[in-house]
């Protein structure tokens, strides 16, 4: 027996049983004549970006005295290293090149939306403050809920010590740091 005629066979028969079990399925819906209540189902959602307290609790129950604890001991090299995920569209160079997002030299303490030269999105521009280690911290971990409408597509970090070690980087790129979170 040839392939062409396996396939034939195997094809019939696999029909066969569509057209049995298929038909049976069919015949039990139309006889209980009962619609879903529901069509699909219903996912879980959880509440996204800050608090209205404030900017310091996010989505996930990160907060900023939570990653200011491990700052104080945080791996600088450790946090370069989770800068990796940042530069395919940021550069961390005193004078460097804006990418797809901005430069980061000396982000903490810049107005958001305020690097010359780059295009922010409308939800940045009309945003306003600063980038201190509170809406840093909110913004890294859940940027679209921080941010609503922003065009930073990441998911954001949600490893509180990978967020404390890339705090801990982020403040070395300036001439002069800023102080630690208290």
């Amino acid at each position: 027996m040839d392939s062409w005629m396996f396939n034939k066979i195997a094809g019939a028969v696999l029909s066969a049983l569509l057209v049995i079990f298929g038909s049976a399925t069919f015949i039990d819906i139309w006889k209980s004549g009962q619609k879903p209540k529901t069509v699909g189902y219903t996912l879980p959602v959880t509440a996204a970006g800050p608090t209205a307290g404030g900017a310091s609790a996010t989505a996930a129950g990160m907060t900023l005295p939570q990653v200011a604890e491990l700052m104080s001991k945080a791996n600088v090299s450790g946090g370069q290293d989770v800068f990796k995920k940042c530069a395919t569209c940021h550069t961390p160079d005193k004078g460097g090149r804006n990418g797809t997002g901005p430069n980061l030299w000396n982000v903490v303490g810049r107005k958001i939306g305020a690097v010359d030269g780059f295009n922010y999105s409308n939800a940045t521009k009309s945003k306003g403050g600063e980038w201190n280690w509170d809406s840093l911290v909110a913004y890294v971990h859940n940027p679209a809920g921080y941010m609503p409408g922003n065009k930073m597509a990441f998911a954001g970090i949600k490893d509180t010590s990978e967020m404390a070690d890339l705090m801990a980087y982020l403040r070395t790129l300036a001439d002069s740091p800023a102080a630690l979170p208290q």
